[in-house]
């Protein structure tokens, strides 16, 4: 009897057509309907519909850009992390505290940082780790990191690489703190460090520049050249004493005094603003005065370009007056105090420019941002200053502040305009220039030198220098343009962790590379340092002994030599 002539009715599960419409319904659904909760679905790579061999080749790396105060993770090959952690107190509770709710908990906040310095809940590490737990430090970077993997990463317990972007003057304790936790606390084979400020460089599409990191604690100032770190400069004026500088404003402004009523080296109370309000006000309302001298450009051919403003109204903002209202709720009682507006950049200027005081009148750690930048260009070499003086990059969070980097670059250009590139500088050195007695004596004794001069004729062909056929050829190419060099010039970057990411993705080498299994023998003692290793015939071992996903590695293959790059060298 054929199956088709019985007259049963046909049961809506065994129905292959019914599957499939009902499962394309709910489908749709679920994806219009945003009122029943959902997991999130993950984005699928394309090496999930190729062969298996693709899939497993192509691993999912996870990057980690390490700040003092904020946390970035997410896949390699993406463009923006999947997760941006800022730490504070709140990250520190346990499950079940509900504290937060409790009356009179936001006016409370005096007794919980008694004893403590001001806003160091708030910080993962600080830079002088002596007494510091930095156990308690990787148990907060292990809390955070589990949270991340499995709320927003959505990944399991599969071994996956790591690329960790460090600042370059990252204390090793520190640094084998953090590589302890990734090793102990999750299956991560291998752990690759990469330098933030030649990241910052990769993700600005150019291989050399003048890296300048406005942080939390330091001011960075790195110079890369051909993706090395060349030399790096360091000053104190950042994003931590700008919020002191911001709660010594606002408690003067609260007591009705000026800033030069203030007596010299009188501390400030620190239980009278809170650390959260002095950071929100520093971020919303302050900003950067323009430069009291104009730099002189370029001539460019043709008539400049004029835009079309209403200058009847146009008030010069260092000048505008008009009060500004600024709610404290922290202090007791809450009030609101109206600052004039031109009076929202005395912390900015007095923070990073400092122009009050000469130059000789600084430390070497607390140099103005301006005064630092023009420095170290100015030690670098004649090759390496032509290409990093015009590809300044501008980072941090504090380079987000309204006016700060054009105030940098514009003094800048004054300090090379004013005193020009040469080292030697001074009263005696400019005497020395511009004495007439001296250019006579020695156009004279070039005049009368017991060494004759030979002139040669300009007309003949012995001077000219021979000509390079393969820079000819380049130079003949349509698409060819000269790199830019001599001249500053600042670029955007999309910071260190999109180049991180991007360069993770194309397989580029990174500058040390720590294996799990030798890291748990030996730890940070049996790092050697960088000068001792070949680093070609490390490289050449290391694709020779990589397998699927670079997981597989036979234990005659490893390498008895392993350094931890720029963090390692002491």
């Amino acid at each position: 009897m054929d199956s088709n002539d019985d007259p049963r009715p046909t049961l809506a599960h065994r129905s292959v057509s019914n599957i499939r419409a009902s499962g394309g319904q709910s489908s749709g659904r679920e994806s219009t309907s945003g009122g029943a909760p959902h997991t999130p679905l993950r984005p699928l790579s394309s090496s999930v519909f190729g062969s298996p061999s693709s899939a497993r080749a192509e691993e999912e790396i996870i990057i980690i850009e390490l700040g003092c105060r904020k946390l970035r993770i997410g896949f390699a090959g993406d463009s923006t992390p999947k997760r941006f952690v800022a730490f504070d107190a709140e990250h520190d509770k346990r499950a079940g505290d509900y504290r937060a709710w409790g009356p009179g908990y936001e006016q409370d906040w005096r007794k919980r940082t008694a004893g403590k310095a001001w806003g160091s809940g708030h910080e993962l590490w600080q830079l002088d780790i002596r007494g510091q737990d930095l156990a308690l430090v990787g148990d907060r970077l292990e809390r955070v990191l589990r949270d991340t993997f499995t709320r927003y990463l959505l990944v399991d317990s599969k071994p996956r690489r790591v690329s960790l972007v460090l600042p370059p003057v990252a204390p090793l304790p520190l640094l084998s703190s953090t590589l302890n936790t990734l090793f102990r606390n999750f299956q991560i084979p291998t752990v690759s460090l990469l330098s933030s400020p030649v990241m910052a460089t990769f993700a600005a599409g150019v291989r050399s520049g003048l890296v300048v990191d406005m942080g939390w604690n330091e001011t960075i100032v790195t110079a890369v050249y051909e993706f090395r770190e060349v030399k790096t400069w360091r000053t104190t004026r950042a994003g931590k004493k700008l919020l002191e500088e911001t709660r010594n404003f606002l408690v003067n402004a609260l007591q009705g005094r000026t800033p030069e009523s203030q007596p010299e080296g009188e501390p400030v109370p620190n239980d009278i603003i809170s650390f959260e309000e002095c950071e929100e006000i520093a971020t919303r309302m302050l900003w950067c005065k323009k430069s009291e001298k104009t730099p002189a450009q370029a001539n460019t051919e043709g008539l400049p370009t004029l835009h079309e403003a209403d200058e009847s109204d146009t008030v010069d903002p260092a000048e505008d007056s008009t009060p500004t209202p600024i709610h404290l709720s922290s202090c007791r009682p809450s009030r609101t105090i109206h600052v004039p507006f031109s009076r929202l950049a005395e912390p900015c200027e007095t923070t990073f420019f400092e122009t009050r005081y000469a130059p000789a009148c600084f430390d070497d750690d607390e140099l103005p941002l301006h005064l630092l930048v023009y420095r170290a260009l100015l030690q670098l070499p004649l090759d390496v200053r032509a290409m990093c003086m015009s590809r300044i990059i501008f980072g941090g969070g504090c380079s987000n502040m309204i006016g700060l980097r054009g105030r940098i670059f514009d003094e800048v250009s004054l300090l090379a305009q004013a005193k020009g590139w040469d080292p030697i500088q001074g009263k005696g050195a400019d005497a020395y220039r511009n004495n007439p007695k001296l250019k006579r004596n020695a156009n004279k004794q070039a005049d009368e030198g017991a060494i004759p001069i030979i002139q040669t004729d300009p007309s003949g062909t012995s001077g000219e220098e021979p000509v390079d056929e393969v820079e000819e050829h380049i130079r003949q190419e349509k698409s060819y343009k000269a790199p830019t060099q001599g001249v500053l010039r600042a670029i955007d970057s999309l910071g260190p962790w999109c180049g991180a990411s991007l360069a993770t993705q194309l397989k580029v080498p990174a500058l040390a590379v720590i294996e799990r299994d030798i890291w748990l023998q030996q730890g940070v003692n049996g790092a050697s340092r960088p000068n001792e290793i070949d680093v070609q015939a490390q490289q050449k071992q290391q694709r020779q002994s990589v397998g699927a996903g670079g997981l597989i590695r036979g234990p005659g293959n490893q390498a008895s030599n392993w350094t931890l790059g720029v963090w390692g060298a002491v």
